[in-house]
């Protein structure tokens, strides 16, 4: 059980990196979303304001430093609103792909458990 939440993390570092990296070099194909539909128009407008390109940035810098082991705590604390946002994507805008937002949620929150010290700094009160 005590290596549930490093197991965790290197998946979940491994995730962003891959998909971060395919980003620019394009060695999975990805399908898009519905032509016409919320979900376009949402990643049309990430993709053409340049902001899809940041969060990429975001994802790989996060998966590089899961892998790496440093800075853990901030990697989870730049990749956790990223994964809300793509659970909130699949929910509310494609209707569909739970079953990859929800392995992503899951992996998150096992790397999380794994950083007792990170979120009682986090929650505390002060």
């Amino acid at each position: 059980m005590k290596y549930i939440p490093t197991a965790a993390r290197y998946l979940l570092g491994f995730l962003f990196v891959v998909f971060a990296a395919n980003f620019w070099l394009k060695f999975l194909p990805v399908p898009g979303p519905e032509e016409g539909s919320l979900a376009a128009g949402f990643m049309g407008a990430l993709y053409m304001s340049g902001f899809l390109t940041v969060v990429k940035v975001l994802e790989l810098l996060g998966g590089i430093l899961l892998l790496s082991g440093r800075y853990v705590n901030l990697a989870l604390a730049v990749l956790g609103p990223i994964v809300v946002v793509i659970g909130l994507y699949h929910l509310f805008l494609v209707k569909g792909g739970y079953p990859m937002a929800i392995g992503l949620g899951v992996l998150s929150l096992a790397a999380l458990a794994g950083q007792r010290g990170f979120l009682k700094e986090l929650l505390a009160q002060k």
